[in-house]
């Protein structure tokens, strides 16, 4: 009885050392790196994380065929806007810098939200650009209400969509 009973404790100890190596495997693929400006953004940061991990997979260095760049792949234009428009110095050198990335994207994530209140709408916008959400919002095939979609044109901008979505539950979840 007692053998069974300390085979009993040994394979409850084994369990939670391994259910505890699985967790902080998996969250060690979630990393939460810039935290500071993803705390000053005022935005959710499992959303902004979400981002960065379908933007980027968090490379600082990452450069899209489009020209988007850095960690939350934001285009020079896009970046120059948004530091304007904040009254902000714009350095396209920094763009590769994930501290200043990621305060520039958010702040465009910001600005997309006074522009398209609903989350995957904003989501489009940040994607597929908020000239072409407009015209879907416009367009009765995708929007019924010209604030939410029903229906994404671009297939890369619906993938895109889900992918954000699901990292985001994965960063409400394990943080």
């Amino acid at each position: 009885m007692k053998r069974r009973i300390e085979i009993g404790i040994l394979s409850i100890v084994l369990a939670a050392v391994l259910c505890i190596s699985a967790f902080l495997a998996v969250r060690a693929r979630f990393p939460r790196p810039y935290r500071e400006a993803v705390r000053a953004s005022k935005i959710s940061p499992a959303l902004i994380y979400g981002m960065m991990k379908a933007e980027s997979g968090f490379d600082e260095h990452a450069e899209s065929s489009a020209g988007a760049v850095g960690v939350m792949q934001l285009l020079p234009s896009t970046a120059k806007f948004i530091c304007t428009r904040e009254k902000i110095l714009y350095d396209e050198n920094r763009l590769y810098e994930g501290e200043y990335n990621t305060t520039i994207a958010a702040l465009y994530v910001r600005y997309l939200f006074e522009k398209f209140p609903e989350e995957e709408t904003m989501l489009a916008a940040y994607n597929a650009g908020e000239g072409t959400v407009s015209d879907w919002l416009s367009d009765e095939n995708c929007s019924a209400d010209g604030v939410t979609l029903r229906r994404i044109p671009y297939p890369e901008t619906e993938r895109y969509i889900k992918k954000v979505k699901k990292f985001k539950k994965i960063y409400e979840i394990l943080y």
